[in-house]
């Protein structure tokens, strides 16, 4: 039997909603047509509301489709559904007529009524006033003057979602669905504006044709569809967008990566899932099993997040096109720009990620666990202020010194042409080469000085009082003296020193600290004071705060990608046969002095014995102690040999053929969200310490606290209003409420929107 060469015809028209595996729905203006495994099984008109219910009624009582299934595609709630089918249970079809929606009274509104409204508005009286004269509501008082309207373009939804038995007949007044509530309209009680009523716990505008297109390949990324409710869970990630906008993390990555491959979800939502996850502290993809999709869908403008499975997919996507370096380059280049007063000092920092897997990772120096151990190694570069600019990984066993040689001509670039700059570092990178580079460079250094030196008398210490930029006091004992370093051609090499070829001078500065200890600090900058070398120089350890917050609260050393690739088998490493061929070295001379000292022990017995009466000044020297001695010469010369011709460097295949590299694309992506993410909490921070009395203490703290705060969520004349549940305290609340101003004045717009956010907290006014 042949193949048949042309298409199976689809069982539902292109314009249908699938309602499960067997039914599809199709609406117009004129009706609605309901098809059963691809036949026309119900249709009712527009008119026809009964007919409408009934169709409903029946796909679930036939079990063509679940009722949620149902309830999705005719736009109600399971409670609504269930009701009808109680209704058609107990009182057959004439339980679904309803009697037409609206208030059933007379309208309190009149003619005669809206003129007095006028005429009060007209002598000058405020709403209140208006109000209490009348007898009616301020939203009444509105209506009538034309300062605001019904709105009706978002579909009817229940006001509460309560799992129902279809067995039980509700009360009268649980009964009223949004079929007949009205578009009266209530004062929020905030800003003066008036909004409607609000669905408690909107469930999310349902998606089923975007991701049906999606699924055939038709749609490229689904558009932003902002669910309107009260009571949202996770509002308050809204209040992160301002902040997240000045980090550029949204647009340099659309700029470097493009759209991605047609799909439901594309880049916005890959990256702004990955930043909320990580302000609420779950900053790996498996978190999002931790969390409600729906919840994060409506702060998305989704019906729902998408699964680990989905997400970790879209990563391994953008880390496919190996441009992470290049999104850390072009994050550097728009931190630069909108903060070119934080970059005049950039502090560069070796970190290791350690590793506790079963792979062959290259061994390093674990400085903060004192051992050697599996791990991979990156060179950080942070501004002024410690937050972090863009993470480069670093090759195997590479020292900051060699980082920063290589490094030169990219800060150049970040910096750009002609701009000076201070490169911060410790004495990882300590190189009296690399000090002439980077001031060839037009570039300056300040460092910590690294070998023996000369300590300064404690009478050439002066106590200086210093005030830094953020307004904190400072003390320090300093003294100064200049130093000449010289700067070999090549580096040293084994059996072969270093040759001078120059010399740097630069400034020492050390400072003594309360216990008497000494530290020398090194720069070539000329303007600045001692003061502000020191306090500069000390502000390195802001980076290091950051790398002890980022593991401790952004999984900064997390595994994020299992995949790994095989290590250059060809570069040179250390081989381990050398140093025990030193060590047999260092054994041996110490055999050898020991030695010696037998022999010594051995004439000064001798000498003994020859003084004894009887003797006659004579005594024989112990024989085995010259024994030994020959021995101990002739096992120093066999293993100074051994060493000599033992290589110092092996190519890596011959002593660790197996070695692997962890997959690093993927750990620079995330590394980008992350640090984004801190950026953004950061930023919120410093705009929350001045209305927060412990601002520096909790200032963290209560941005946690602020992110998981419900809302109502309301877009009115292009302004998505977002109206917070207060927090857990009045104090923490009219803090951030002080912080919602701040960012209303940023006029931000919601990502792949028009939408200006406009932030407030209820039962605290908010700025005009």
């Amino acid at each position: 039997m042949g193949r048949v060469s042309q298409p199976v015809l689809p069982l539902l028209p292109a314009q249908a909603r699938s309602i499960g595996p067997s039914a599809g729905l199709l609406e117009g203006p004129d009706g609605g047509v309901v098809f059963v495994f691809g036949l026309a099984t119900f249709d009712y008109a527009a008119t026809d509301a009964a007919g409408r219910r009934l169709a409903a009624v029946q796909l679930v009582r036939r079990k063509f489709a679940t009722a949620t299934e149902v309830a999705s595609a005719f736009a109600v709630s399971q409670a609504t559904l269930w009701r009808w089918v109680g209704s058609f249970q107990t009182e057959g079809v004439p339980g679904l007529v309803r009697d037409a929606p609206g208030p059933k009274g007379p309208s309190k509104l009149t003619d005669t009524l809206t003129a007095q409204i006028v005429a009060l508005q007209g002598e000058g009286l405020s709403l209140l006033k208006i109000a209490a004269r009348t007898g009616v509501s301020t939203a009444t008082v509105r209506v009538a003057l034309g300062r605001v309207t019904a709105r009706t373009s978002q579909p009817v939804q229940e006001l509460v979602e309560l799992p129902i038995d279809p067995q039980i007949v509700l009360e009268e007044d649980v009964q009223t669905d949004l079929e007949t509530i009205g578009t009266d309209l209530v004062d929020d009680g905030n800003n003066g504006d008036a909004v409607a009523e609000l669905v408690v716990l909107a469930s999310p505008v349902a998606r089923t044709a975007e991701r049906v297109a999606a699924r055939f390949g038709d749609l490229v990324e689904a558009p932003v569809v902002i669910t309107e409710g009260a009571r949202l869970p996770l509002a308050g990630l809204l209040l992160a967008l301002p902040a997240l906008e000045m980090t550029g993390l949204l647009t340099v990555a659309g700029e470097v990566f493009g759209p991605m491959r047609k799909g439901f979800y594309g880049l916005r939502v890959t990256l702004l899932m990955g930043v909320f996850m990580a302000l609420l502290r779950e900053p790996r993809a498996e978190g999002a099993t931790r969390m409600p999709p729906a919840d994060l869908g409506r702060v998305l403008g989704l019906d729902r997040a998408p699964e680990v499975k989905t997400l970790r997919r879209k990563l391994s996507e953008l880390a496919s096109h190996s441009k992470g370096a290049e999104l850390q380059a072009a994050l550097g280049a728009h931190h630069v720009k909108t903060h070119p007063d934080a970059v005049g000092f950039l502090y560069l920092e070796g970190h290791v990620r350690v590793y506790s897997g079963t792979r062959q990772l290259p061994k390093t120096h674990i400085a903060r666990m004192r051992i050697a151990g599996p791990a991979t190694e990156e060179t950080w570069v942070g501004d002024s202020e410690g937050d972090p600019v863009m993470v480069i990984t670093a090759a195997p066993s590479q020292s900051l010194a060699a980082e920063l040689h290589r490094l030169l001509p990219e800060l150049r670039t970040l910096i750009g042409p002609g701009r000076r700059c201070t490169l911060v570092f410790d004495r990882g990178g300590y190189s009296p080469q690399v000090f002439a580079e980077i001031i060839a460079a037009d570039m300056d250094l300040l460092t910590y000085y690294k070998g023996a030196w000369a300590r300064a008398a404690v009478s050439t210490f002066t106590t200086v009082d210093y005030t830094a930029p953020d307004g904190s006091s400072h003390t320090f004992e300093l003294a100064e003296r200049p130093i000449t370093l010289p700067v070999p051609g090549q580096p040293a090499t084994p059996g072969k020193a270093a040759v001078a070829v120059g010399s740097v001078t630069l400034r020492l500065i050390i400072r003594r600290s309360p216990d008497g200890h000494q530290t020398p600090i090194l720069t070539n900058r000329t303007d600045l004071t001692v003061a502000q070398i020191a306090y500069r120089m000390g502000n390195r350890w802001r980076q290091e705060n950051y790398f002890k917050y980022g593991r401790e609260h952004f999984a900064l050393d997390a595994l994020d990608s299992y995949a790994d690739h095989p290590d250059d088998l060809t570069r040179m490493v250390p081989n381990p046969a050398k140093h025990r061929a030193i060590d047999r070295v260092k054994a041996a001379r110490k055999d050898l002095t020991d030695a010696h000292t037998c022999v010594a022990d051995a004439l000064d017995t001798a000498v003994a014995k020859a003084g004894q009466p009887g003797n006659d000044g004579k005594a024989l020297v112990d024989p085995a102690a010259g024994l030994a001695l020959n021995t101990a010469q002739l096992d120093l010369t066999a293993a100074k040999n051994a060493s000599r011709k033992t290589a110092s460097h092996l190519p890596l295949g011959q002593v660790r053929p197996g070695s692997r590299l962890l997959e690093t694309e993927r750990k620079l992506l995330t590394h980008a969200i992350r640090m984004s993410a801190y950026n953004t909490e950061t930023a919120l921070a410093r705009l929350l310490h001045p209305h927060y009395a412990r601002g520096d203490d909790e200032g963290r703290a209560l941005l946690r606290e602020a992110f998981t705060l419900p809302g109502d969520l309301q877009i009115i004349a292009g302004t998505l209003h977002i109206r917070l549940d207060p927090a857990s305290a009045p104090r923490r609340s009219k803090a951030i409420a002080a912080l919602c101003n701040e960012l209303n004045d940023t006029k931000t717009l919601y990502p792949g929107t028009t939408l200006t956010l406009h932030y407030s907290v209820k039962g605290h006014p908010t700025l005009a």
